[in-house]
């Protein structure tokens, strides 16, 4: 199979990219970077095509002959601190990137028999305690409004007869990237080892992490993707969640378990990480938790279902003494 992808070079497009060519398909890699790519050593064997998704251009046509085509491409939420120029960057990268994918579908003679779009849980909000499945309503912040609009971007290849697959993915946890990749150095630098985050809003209050994290270990991200790429009954929303959500609190002591660093009792007020952070703060101080209610349902058998599992696999080597220094620091990664 010959898979057309945007956002190959990030944190889950690498692991798709390498799951794909490892059993025998085309991956083909749009990249704005491509000579850069080219030279990467993990890249070398896959074919690159030079262009930007958020601008049409010559890219477009090596859509044709492709049959599928895999959008991961997006703005990385985490990569700088927000401000209205950035949140227009987190929209404009994912909704435009998105229109002119469909357009290079609608164009194409031999056009990709599916595209499997990526969103984010973050389309639903965060109703603090309800249990979200793909049938629940969106939400009105500002991430929920941005994935609203990707995937309405998305719908339209449903017209050309192409099947959609909308992956609406959790936090995605690898080692040293992402969410990890952020919430690794807080438990470095808050003095008493790891500590829960968010703490529902009040201002001088210590963090309890009460809310709901809906996480997924990135082997399970790309099996879904896969699944989705496979299985022709993969259509409209599917939650890329473990089926065991956990609250901040428990996903804490679970990481510093882990890393062999304490776990205090609460952690550092909402307004300090936001003063660190900025407003991507709220993306961890808040959360939802959310079922996937429709991978189960088309079969996806979940490597990594408990939390325990999963960063037991993803740390499977202790490091030689607890020194939080050994931590990797933050790598850039597509993460919603």
């Amino acid at each position: 199979m010959r898979v057309f992808i945007t956002g190959g070079t990030g944190l889950i497009g690498r692991h798709l990219v390498r799951r794909l060519a490892e059993r025998g398909d085309q991956p083909v890699i749009l990249s704005r970077h491509a000579d850069q790519v080219r030279r990467d050593p993990s890249m070398r064997v896959r074919e690159i095509v030079q262009g930007d998704p958020t601008t049409s251009g010559i890219w477009q046509s090596a859509v044709d002959g492709c049959d599928a085509v895999v959008n991961l491409a997006g703005h990385n939420i985490f990569e700088e601190r927000w401000n209205a120029q950035v949140k227009r960057k987190i929209r404009d990268s994912r909704v435009y990137g998105t229109d002119n994918l469909v357009a290079a579908i609608g164009q194409a003679k031999h056009a990709p028999k599916v595209l499997v779009q990526s969103s984010a849980i973050g389309y639903y909000g965060t109703p603090a305690e309800t249990e979200l499945t793909e049938e629940s309503p969106s939400g009105s912040d500002f991430m929920a409004v941005v994935c609203r609009e990707w995937e309405e971007a998305a719908h339209h290849v449903e017209a050309l007869g192409t099947r959609l697959a909308l992956i609406r993915t959790g936090v995605v946890l690898e080692q040293g990237a992402g969410a990890l990749g952020v919430m690794t150095p807080i438990f470095k630098w808050f003095p008493l080892g790891a500590a829960p985050i968010g703490n529902g809003g009040s201002l001088v209050k210590p963090a309890t992490g009460r809310q709901w994290m809906s996480w997924i270990h990135i082997d399970d991200i790309v099996g879904i993707l896969l699944l989705a790429l496979d299985n022709p009954q993969a259509s409209g929303p599917i939650n890329g969640t473990a089926p065991n959500p956990v609250r901040n609190v428990e996903f804490s002591r679970a990481l510093a378990k882990t890393l062999w660093r304490p776990c205090a009792p609460f952690g550092p007020p909402d307004p300090l990480l936001r003063a660190v952070l900025g407003e991507v703060a709220d993306v961890i101080t808040k959360g939802q938790k959310v079922l996937p209610t429709r991978a189960l349902a088309l079969g996806y058998s979940f490597k990594y279902p408990t939390l325990e599992t999963a960063l037991r696999a993803l740390f499977a080597k202790p490091p030689a003494a607890p020194k939080p220094e050994r931590i990797p620091a933050a790598n850039t990664g597509h993460h919603h």
